[in-house]
């Protein structure tokens, strides 16, 4: 697969220069420009076929088409289609210079620059910015930065890193025990290490080198340098980080920022959209498809306007939302995410841990106190419980009948309301009690809430699936399966009643019989929905979850498709949500509880109940991977975002559970 079949844009067949040139006069000559006819010649040819028009235009009419095109159009218009027409070293040159020549400096542009550029492309750069400009670009970016900054923009602008393919396999350990040194574990961090590193090595090599150094620090190396370094170094290092992990996602994510928010960052839309056109655009797009469940065709649709839209949408191509079509390119990518999704050891870590020197009869009489005569002490409750493991908070419901003769939970049900109650309540209950509960919530009334069936049953391990079906008998004389039946019809009831007896295999991937599952989806993509739907439903609801990650990872090669992008387009209602939810917590359980907690608190009004569940559930299991994953796609802290939503005594609560502000 050659690079040059990654991008929208390509060669146009049956080329005529002059015939081009001809149609470019033709379009500026008389009052007002024909613009539409401009941009679709202009996108409809690669850049170096524009550099033959530019020849041809001077050769036909002794006059610079780039003048022209300037003096015809205006605005982000002219400014797009100007840049197209120069050759992309020249581009990168005038970026660069304009990042440093102007009022200020626009260091964002220096470090996306620089630090995703192979080699050639910054050896093409250094050139072009000589021809154009007569000077140095060293100079000129040295003598407007400094500090760290400075030497890691001057050690990319050698354009020296090792290429690609070269590995130093007896260096991998040693270089992720050099950063490992460097940062976490001294005083003081010895930024020169990094510099030379994540700077010269190549990115098969940084790869594993980021691999190990997860299991080193036990965490990725993002973190380290959000909390080692700061300033436009950390964003600078972190920036080189993510190209060295992924190109293409890196563009999505800065496609993304520069259009989400407060007005768009035109420059930064321009120069991504050019300079990728001919590169990697599809893996950009499905990038984007995977992080922000939208297409980047839609994006940019709603964000912009006029011929600049009609230009930028003719560079992006297709829209990934419309056909749901798939990129052979993309796959590659999808292959190596599920990968790396088998290979992180995600360390699982919670929010609340077991309160040292306990005692649950104090705790016991503190809670009496707070709640006896006129008025609740609020805070000492929520002191008491939010600081309590599960463990702890039962053998404090035990004292406090064994010491007392009362029932906690009653007590707590009298003296609170509303969703602080209902928050303090699902503390309180064994985690086998609270799913039971949750599950009976989702399920009475007049209507049912499948989005938490689904949650709660695609998440919990087979154990605790079983401790759930018995506090469900417990509790309301029936049991969990013939509730979803009397509750729930055709095949959702079905996947549903699977994953209710908690009989998923245990253990590692299979790697022949992934092979076969893998296969025997991707035929059954070609079949009727029906016998779709089943053939899903018995690999996805039976098989580990180590084992699917594999599966999945081979339906990529067998199909050249996505899971997720074929559950999308081929399923619909509760039957899609179900099987999205499996291959969503396979892929990475704490982005599926961030996407939940995003969606129960984005737009009208919030989802109390699902931010109740999310939050008392996981607390004690992986909260803080779903923080750092929250952070991660939106930009915005777990803590912002309770903060702004909640109030209260209750929002008190929930900010205690979240822990940090991030």
């Amino acid at each position: 697969m050659g690079m040059g079949f990654r991008g929208t844009v390509t060669d146009a067949p049956d080329f005529d220069a002059s015939a081009d040139s001809e149609t470019l006069y033709n379009a500026m000559k008389g009052i007002g420009s024909d613009k539409e006819a401009i941009l679709d010649l202009v996108t409809g040819r690669s850049n170096a076929q524009r550099q033959e028009i530019v020849q041809a235009y001077k050769s036909s009419y002794g006059k610079n088409l780039i003048d022209d095109l300037k003096y015809e159009l205006t605005g982000k218009f002219e400014r797009l289609i100007v840049s197209l027409m120069r050759p992309q070293a020249y581009h990168d040159a005038k970026e660069i210079h304009d990042a440093i020549k102007g009022a200020g400096t626009d260091e964002k542009c220096l470090i996306e620059v620089l630090a995703s550029r192979n080699n050639q492309q910054i050896h093409n750069l250094v050139e072009a910015y000589k021809d154009a400009y007569g000077s140095d670009i060293e100079e000129d970016v040295t003598g407007d930065t400094s500090g760290h900054f400075k030497k890691m923009l001057v050690v990319l602008l050698q354009g020296t890193r090792d290429e690609p393919g070269v590995v130093h396999a007896d260096l991998v350990e040693e270089d992720a025990q050099a950063l490992f040194a460097a940062g976490e574990e001294q005083w003081g961090t010895e930024e020169s290490i990094f510099i030379m590193l994540l700077g010269n090595r190549g990115v098969n090599h940084l790869q594993m080198v980021f691999d190990k150094y997860q299991e080193i620090a036990e965490k990725p190396i993002e973190d380290s340098i959000k909390s080692e370094l700061s300033g436009d170094f950390e964003r600078l290092m972190l920036a080189v980080v993510q190209c060295i992990r992924s190109v293409p996602m890196y563009f999505a994510k800065r496609l993304y920022k520069s259009m989400k928010g407060l007005g768009t960052q035109d420059n930064t839309l321009i120069r991504i959209m050019i300079c990728r056109s001919e590169i990697d655009m599809l893996d950009i797009r499905e990038c984007f498809r995977m992080c922000y469940e939208k297409s980047l065709y839609n994006m940019i649709k709603e964000d912009t306007s006029g011929d600049y839209k009609r230009t930028l949408l003719a560079l992006c191509g297709g829209d990934d939302d419309l056909a749901g079509e798939f990129f052979p390119e993309a796959a590659q990518l999808a292959y190596k995410m599920w990968e790396t999704s088998a290979m992180t050891k995600v360390q699982l870590r919670p929010t609340i841990r077991p309160a040292s020197d306990f005692d649950p009869a104090d705790d016991a009489q503190n809670l009496r106190k707070a709640m006896k005569g006129f008025g609740t002490d609020e805070d000492v409750i929520i002191n008491i419980v939010a600081n309590r493991s599960n463990e702890q908070r039962q053998e404090i419901r035990q004292a406090f009948k064994s010491i007392l003769g009362r029932d906690l939970m009653k007590d707590l049900k009298s003296e609170l309301s509303k969703n602080l109650e209902r928050l303090i309540i699902g503390l309180m209950l064994t985690p086998a009690e609270f799913d039971a509960k949750m599950m009976r919530k989702a399920m009475e009334g007049a209507g049912t809430d499948e989005h938490s069936l689904i949650e709660i049953l695609v998440t919990r391990s087979n154990g605790e699936i079983h401790a759930m079906n018995a506090a469900y008998r417990a509790g309301y004389k029936k049991s969990m399966e013939e509730a979803i039946q009397s509750d729930t019809s055709g095949r959702f009831s079905q996947i549903l009643t699977s994953l209710v007896q908690g009989a998923r295999e245990q253990g590692p991937a299979d790697c022949d019989r992934a092979l076969v599952d893998a296969q025997e989806l991707a035929d059954a993509c070609n079949e009727d929905s029906d016998d779709m739907e089943i053939k899903f439903m018995s690999i996805l609801c039976t098989r580990s979850f180590p084992h699917l990650r594999r599966v999945f990872q081979e339906f990529v090669r067998c199909s050249n498709k996505d899971i997720e992008q074929i559950i999308k387009k081929e399923m619909s209602g509760d039957v899609k949500q179900a099987m999205y939810g499996i291959v969503r917590s396979v892929k990475n359980q704490p982005s599926y509880f961030a996407e939940r907690l995003y969606k129960a608190m984005k737009g009208m009004g919030t989802d109390d109940r699902a931010l109740i569940r999310i939050m008392v559930s996981r607390s004690e299991v992986d909260l803080f991977n779903i923080r750092k994953e929250f952070k991660e796609t939106h930009d915005c802290s777990l803590h912002e975002f309770i903060q702004g939503d909640t109030s209260g005594d209750y929002r008190k609560t929930l900010l205690m559970l979240c822990g940090g502000q991030d």
